[in-house]
């Protein structure tokens, strides 16, 4: 079973560049699932019903998200009636939406989840003790099992990988933007990367335009960021898993460079 996951979609340079590749990448590696992280895919911050219909549209059969997924309010009544859209399962339990769901795939059945950091991030429930509720309630029946552990510190996505490895497919870690070099397969059979990097403006800082984000640091006080425009970078994973034990047999990074897509 072949997935292809991609970083965080940032705004419509992003989502364009994506739509520019994805039909090449899917052919070229005999993709069975897409899987998209999209919390920031709505003018860098959140969703919209909208561009959940525009990416599902394009074949995206998971769309992943983190602590950005309630920034546009009208969407917050709608997250639980978008069938392909995850929120972090450590969430409380009256957050509205799911952290987890099954797929059918010609290998067999492929669960997804999702789940947010707490080191540097906000206040969530224990990730490691979601996940041992999580994977119980997929079954010993469901072997192919995907994770987008949406963090900031790299020794908790490393941790979470180690606590997990043998038991899902694949870690795959999001949320800061930027692509790391530790790509491989933990002892146990299970894919790790620290970050698997944004599918966005490439000028930028973590896509965004360079003004606002210098003028935070440079004063402390909070501004309104704007996506960035110019060339984009796309950075995603693909994932081969042997369908009958549910472990990994590669992990490769996908990076591609999009000309201007505004």
């Amino acid at each position: 079973m072949n997935l292809l996951f991609f970083g965080d979609v940032v705004g419509k340079p992003g989502r364009k560049a994506l739509a520019r590749h994805l039909p090449e990448l899917v052919e070229r590696h005999d993709v069975d699932l897409v899987s998209v992280n999209v919390e920031n895919a709505a003018g860098g911050f959140g969703l919209t019903v909208e561009i959940y219909d525009e990416l599902t549209g394009l074949g995206v059969d998971v769309l992943t998200s983190g602590n950005h997924i309630w920034d546009k309010k009208p969407l917050v009544p709608q997250v639980g009636k978008l069938e392909r859209l995850l929120r972090p399962a450590n969430y409380p339990p009256a957050a509205p939406g799911r952290g987890s769901l099954i797929l059918d795939s010609r290998e067999g059945p492929v669960a997804f989840l999702n789940l947010s950091g707490r080191v540097f991030m906000g206040p969530m429930d224990c990730p490691f003790r979601t996940a041992d509720r999580e994977l119980e309630a997929f079954g010993a029946e469901v072997r192919m099992i995907v994770l987008d552990f949406h963090a900031e510190a790299t020794s908790e996505k490393k941790a979470l990988a180690v606590y997990l490895d043998g038991r899902v497919s694949a870690v795959l870690g999001t949320h800061t933007h930027v692509p790391t070099a530790d790509a491989g397969i933990l002892p146990g059979g299970t894919a790790f990367v620290t970050d698997v990097g944004m599918t966005g403006p490439s000028d930028s800082i973590i896509g965004m335009k360079p003004k606002g984000a210098l003028e935070r640091f440079l004063t402390g006080v909070p501004v309104h960021f704007e996506v960035a425009s110019g060339p984009v970078e796309i950075q995603a994973m693909l994932l081969s898993v042997d369908p009958a034990t549910g472990k990994a047999v590669a992990l490769r990074r996908i990076t591609r460079n999009s000309e201007s897509v505004e």
